[in-house]
C-alpha cells in the first residue's frame, strides 16, 4: 500500500492510500483513507475562485450549522457531507466519509449477478424501474412497499434540513441519492456543489428526469437573462416529488404516449419543460403512458389504470396533485419538502399488511374510504380491522376536533407517544423516551385488543360512566368506540371504527 499524508486547509491532517481507488465521476477521481473511513475526490480539473470559496463555506459554516447543533449527529446517516478542503502539487481535493456498508449491493441481481452489481454501490436509479424491482433485482435487496416509504421519509427530512439552512441540492436524482430500501436506509451524495440563493449559483441544470420544467423551458437563455430560470429550493421540490413517486409507482410522473414534436430532442425539450403534462391528470387524460405487457405474477405498474396513484392513499394523492397538476408549471404551488415528509409519516399510519405471504409489495394503503384489498395481488384484507381516528382539543376545556389522522390497526402493531399526541411528530426531533412505544393492538380470540403498556391516563369514554385501562392491562375494541389517550394538553381522543361498518355518529 502507497500511503500519503496530507493536510487539510483547516489543518488537519489525513493518510490516503493513492494505491485504492473508490470509484471515479465526471468530474473527480476517488481515493480511500488508509482506514477506510474517508475518501478524497479529486477534481480533474481545479476550481475557481468562486467554486473554492463555495466548498470551504460547504466544508465550514454550513456543516457547522447541520451537524455541530444539538440532535447534529442525527443527519450523519442522511447526508454524506464534505468535511475537509485539502490543496496539494496543484490539485484539489474533498474529503468526505465513505459510505455504509449497507449502501454496496450484497446479493447482486438475478441469474448469478449478471448485471455484475455486486459490490457496488445502490445508486436509487436501481430502485426507481419496476423493470429493474421485479426482474433484475435479487429479492433480498428489494425490501417491501413498506420500506419505500421508510426511505422516501428520510430523503423527504434530509431535503427539509438543507432548505432550512437556506441550500438547495440542485442535482437531486436518483444518481445523487443512495437506498438500501431492504434495511430502510437512504443517504444524499454530492453536496460539494450545494447552490446557496444569491451567492453561489448553481454549476449545473440537473439531470434529465428531475430537472423542473421551467429550467428547461428558459436552458438555451443566456446567463444573466431575464426570465431565466435556474436550479433553486423550488426546483428541488420537483425533484423531490419525482424521486417519490418513482420510488412508490416505479414509473415517471411526466413520461406518457404524448408526443410534442418529430425531432426526438425538441419532443424532448417540450414534454418535460414547456408542455409538461402528468401522465394522471384528472382531466386531461393525453398523457397517459401506454401500458407494458402483462407479465403473470408481476403487478402492471406501467398501467396507470390498474395501479393509479391513488393506492399511494389520499394525503399523497394531494401532495402528487399540487407538484405534477397545480405546481408543475407554478413553482409557487409546489408541496415543499416538509409536506410530502409529513404525507409520507401520515400514510404509513394508514398501511396494512398484506394477507397473500406470496405478495410481491407485502403493504399496501387503506383508509377504509376503498374496498379492503390489496392493489398490487388483488387479495382481499381478511376480516374487520378497527381504525382509530385522532381528535385533540386546541383550546382547555374546548371540544375535540377532528387531527385530520389515523390510525390502521393490525396484528402486533405499536401505539406510540405521537399517536397519543398532537404535540409529538415522528421526526428527527424525537426523543429517544418518545421513539418508545406506550402500547401495542392484538387480534386474539376473535377479538381485537389494545394492551396498555405505559400510558397513565387511558380512559374509555364511550359511555357516561368512563372506564380507566391502567398500564398493564387491556381494552378490546369495538366499533364507535371513545378512547381518551391522554388527559394532557395535546392528548387524544380516538374514535374506533371497525372497516366495513358505517362511521360513528
Amino acid at each position: 500500500m502507497s500511503s500519503i499524508r496530507l493536510q487539510a486547509t483547516d489543518g488537519t491532517f489525513f493518510e490516503f492510500d493513492d494505491s485504492a481507488p473508490a470509484g471515479s465521476g465526471g468530474m473527480k477521481e476517488v481515493f480511500f483513507s488508509k482506514d477506510r473511513r474517508h475518501v478524497v475526490g479529486w477534481y480533474r480539473k481545479k476550481p475557481d475562485a468562486n467554486a473554492m470559496e463555495r466548498l470551504k463555506t460547504i466544508t465550514g459554516v454550513y456543516r457547522d450549522r447541520i451537524f455541530s447543533q444539538e440532535g447534529g449527529t442525527y443527519w450523519e446517516s442522511l447526508f454524506c457531507w464534505p468535511s475537509h478542503v485539502i490543496e496539494a502539487q496543484g490539485f484539489v481535493g474533498v474529503v468526505m466519509p465513505a459510505y455504509q456498508p449497507h449502501f454496496f449491493f450484497a446479493h447482486g441481481s438475478k441469474n448469478e449477478d449478471f448485471l455484475g452489481i455486486r459490490g457496488k454501490e445502490k445508486e436509487g436509479k436501481w430502485f426507481a424501474s419496476a423493470s429493474h424491482q421485479q426482474r433484475h433485482l435479487d429479492q433480498r435487496e428489494r425490501g417491501s412497499w413498506l420500506s419505500y416509504f421508510t426511505v422516501c421519509i428520510k430523503i423527504a427530512r434530509a431535503v427539509k434540513r438543507l432548505h432550512m439552512a437556506g441550500l438547495a441540492h440542485s442535482d437531486l436524482s436518483y444518481k445523487n441519492v443512495l437506498l438500501d430500501p431492504a434495511g430502510g436506509n437512504a443517504c444524499l451524495i454530492d453536496l460539494d456543489t450545494l447552490v446557496v440563493p444569491g451567492k453561489f449559483p448553481p454549476d449545473v441544470a440537473g439531470t434529465p428526469d428531475f430537472i423542473a420544467p421551467e429550467v428547461l423551458r428558459t436552458m438555451k437563455l443566456p446567463n444573466g437573462t431575464a426570465g431565466k430560470c435556474l436550479p433553486c429550493i423550488e426546483t428541488d421540490r420537483h425533484a423531490l416529488a419525482v424521486l417519490v413517486y418513482m420510488y412508490l409507482l416505479y414509473r415517471h410522473p411526466l413520461r406518457g404516449r404524448k408526443v410534442h414534436d418529430d425531432d426526438p430532442q425538441r419532443d424532448e425539450e417540450l414534454g418535460m419543460g414547456e408542455k409538461a403534462l402528468f401522465v394522471e391528470h384528472p382531466t386531461d387524460p393525453s398523457n397517459r403512458p401506454d401500458p407494458a405487457p402483462a407479465r403473470p405474477g408481476v403487478a402492471p405498474f406501467g398501467d396507470v389504470e390498474s395501479i393509479p396513484f391513488t393506492v399511494c392513499g389520499p394525503l399523497l394523492k394531494e401532495v402528487f396533485e399540487r407538484a405534477f397538476v397545480t405546481g408543475l408549471h407554478d413553482p409557487a404551488q409546489r408541496p415543499s419538502a416538509d409536506d410530502m415528509e409529513r404525507a409520507l409519516v401520515r400514510t404509513v399510519d394508514l398501511m396494512q399488511p398484506c394477507a397473500n405471504p406470496g405478495c410481491d409489495q407485502k403493504w399496501f394503503v387503506f383508509d377504509n374510504t376503498t374496498p379492503p384489498c390489496c392493489p398490487f395481488c388483488g387479495t382481499a384484507a381478511a376480516g374487520p380491522v378497527p381504525m382509530l381516528g385522532f381528535h385533540s382539543q386546541r383550546a382547555e376545556d374546548g371540544p375535540f376536533l377532528p387531527d385530520q389522522h389515523r390510525l390502521m390497526v393490525y396484528h402486533n402493531q405499536y401505539l406510540y407517544p405521537w399517536h397519543v399526541s398532537r404535540l409529538v411528530f415522528p421526526n428527527e426531533r424525537v426523543t429517544p423516551e418518545q421513539r418508545r412505544p406506550v402500547g401495542y393492538f392484538v387480534f386474539h380470540g376473535g377479538q381485537w385488543m389494545l394492551v396498555n403498556q405505559t400510558l397513565t391516563g387511558l380512559k374509555d369514554i364511550t359511555s357516561a360512566e368512563a372506564r380507566p385501562v391502567p398500564p398493564g392491562s387491556s381494552i378490546v375494541l369495538a366499533n364507535g368506540q371513545k378512547l381518551l389517550l391522554s388527559p394532557e394538553a395535546g392528548g387524544r381522543l380516538a374514535h374506533v371504527m371497525m372497516t366495513g361498518f358505517p362511521p360513528a355518529a
